[in-house]
């Protein structure tokens, strides 16, 4: 059973929600709060104009021919259909972009999910809870997979999250973390990445932090590059946006 009485958790709903991955039972749940919930509505605005930007690193794609019953039977749910409708001060964001860019756009949905996930599991007490927020989905520039997640705040930790099987590093060669803030001269190494682990770097060590800040994850010689920038091919990258 959902709990909207918490700040914390009120918000990770309403993400969910904005999403669409909250069970049909919970969904309602919110659909029917939202009428009276001014709290609860400006979370799932915030929601909305934090997700959206997300949306440049993915271009729409058409359904695969055998998704569009499932599609359909989703959207006709008697869940979600008998649902009371939330108050139209704003246009949901599947409305404004349209509903299968949003829909078939698989590695924007993961990124999104992985943004919640991040969201809920971070220490929110490390860090002024005024403090500006960031995070960056880190893809594979070969397929578009997502290998990473990087989620900072100002005056905290950095966060490298694996959230696949990145594969193996090759003998006798190391992943090396970079970061680049827009309009830097080059950029900084953040230092060697342990595969399949949790990374956490104090955001002093950082050039800084803000918007559209490049990370990357780059195959570079046993040890890590010699020459204060990358040296080998890029594995995984991704830019930061403001949370």
């Amino acid at each position: 059973m959902i709990d909207l009485r918490d700040a914390v958790e009120r918000s990770a709903i309403a993400g969910e929600y904005v999403l669409g991955t909250l069970s049909p039972e919970d969904h309602a749940a919110v659909a029917a709060a939202l009428v009276h919930d001014a709290a609860l509505r400006a979370e799932v605005y915030a929601w909305q104009d934090r997700l959206l930007p997300l949306t440049r690193h993915s271009p729409a794609a058409e359904p695969a021919a055998h998704l569009w019953p499932r599609i359909e039977a989703a959207l006709t749910r008697p869940a979600l259909a008998s649902a009371p409708s939330a108050p139209a001060a704003k246009a949901p964001w599947w409305q404004r972009l349209g509903l299968w860019q949003g829909v078939s756009a698989g590695a924007l949905a993961l990124s999104a999910v992985l943004m919640v996930v991040v969201l809920r599991l971070a220490p929110l007490a490390q860090t002024p809870p005024d403090a500006a927020r960031y995070v960056a989905v880190l893809q594979s520039p070969d397929n578009r997979s997502t290998g990473w997640v990087v989620e900072v705040r100002e005056g905290g930790l950095l966060r490298l999250v694996p959230t696949a099987d990145a594969g193996s590093v090759p003998p006798g060669r190391v992943w090396q973390f970079w970061t680049k803030l827009e309009g830097a001269a080059g950029p900084t190494s953040l230092g060697l990445v342990p595969v399949g682990q949790t990374v956490e770097i104090p955001v002093s060590r950082l050039p800084g932090v803000g918007a559209q800040q490049l990370f990357e994850i780059t195959l570079e010689p046993e040890g890590g590059s010699t020459i204060g920038r990358p040296t080998g091919p890029i594995l995984f990258v991704g830019r930061s946006v403001m949370l």
